[in-house]
């Protein structure tokens, strides 16, 4: 009897190994595609090489349009927040090390330390602008009850113009039209840059014929002239054109998805 016991209990044991790391796998894959476009971001040096470059045509469109200015409002720069001036990715990572997915109350957490560090390249370009006299506009999706946070972790790595007056964040759409409006209405916007191409032009938001490569194509001259895209693969509203369905996904559904959306020898 002794024997059987032991037997029982061996197997029992060798079951629960063998459905354990399923288990485990579940938990710790729900964010494994974002550990390596985190990693890029983070430790590669062409991602470093891509921002500088970004900002070098910036400063360069910038002298271009100043040199045959004759309009007569102020100048402005308008630049996204996230992943254009300021780096979130200790966000991604945190979330990849936790397995959470993302919430409201978690980016709340991470924006409330005003601890993110600024883009390589972007504190520079924006100081060099309000030598120029060109002023500096921060629109961001970030909600409104993050205001004075992001102008905290702005002032304190030196951003200009980090000020309620030149801050437009997200109301009621995540849609920035409006808010590019606004400032239009007192400013000519000479430079426009983010991570998101919706950050450019409402026109390039629509995604939903071939991902949205043809309307971005048609407008192909304004790309690294008054458009100024920065690199960010963790995140973005491109995804969901990638992850569209006529149902909730999970996890491993989304990643399943993932795999058949790209593009291999069966589809050229």
């Amino acid at each position: 009897m002794r024997k059987i016991f032991f037997a029982i209990l061996i197997a029992s044991g060798l079951f629960a190994c063998q459905q354990n790391p399923a288990n485990n796998k579940d938990t710790q894959n729900s964010n494994e595609h974002l550990v390596m476009a985190t990693l890029w971001y983070q430790r590669a040096s062409e991602c470093r090489a891509l921002y500088y470059q970004a900002f070098n045509a910036a400063k360069l469109s910038l002298d271009k349009q100043l040199a045959t200015y004759s309009g007569n409002k102020a100048k402005a720069v308008v630049v996204d927040i996230d992943e254009t001036v300021l780096d979130n990715s200790p966000f991604e990572t945190n979330s990849i090390r936790t397995g959470k997915s993302y919430s409201s109350a978690a980016w709340k957490e991470w924006t409330d330390m005003a601890k993110a560090q600024a883009t390589p390249g972007a504190l520079e370009f924006l100081k060099y602008a309000e030598s120029k006299g060109v002023e500096t506009f921060y629109i961001s999706n970030r909600d409104t009850s993050a205001t004075n946070k992001t102008l905290q972790n702005l002032k304190e790595l030196g951003f200009p113009f980090a000020d309620k007056a030149h801050i437009l964040l997200k109301t009621n759409t995540s849609v920035k039209t409006v808010r590019r409006n606004k400032v239009s209405e007192t400013h000519d916007i000479l430079i426009l840059a983010g991570d998101n191409i919706g950050d450019f032009d409402e026109i390039l938001e629509d995604r939903s014929e071939n991902y949205g490569f043809g309307k971005v194509d048609a407008m192909k001259d304004l790309f690294g002239a008054k458009f100024i895209v920065l690199p960010n693969p963790m995140y973005g509203s491109w995804e969901r054109q990638v992850l569209k369905s006529d149902k909730n996904l999970n996890a491993d559904e989304k990643e399943k998805l993932r795999v058949k959306r790209l593009i291999g020898y069966e589809e050229i």
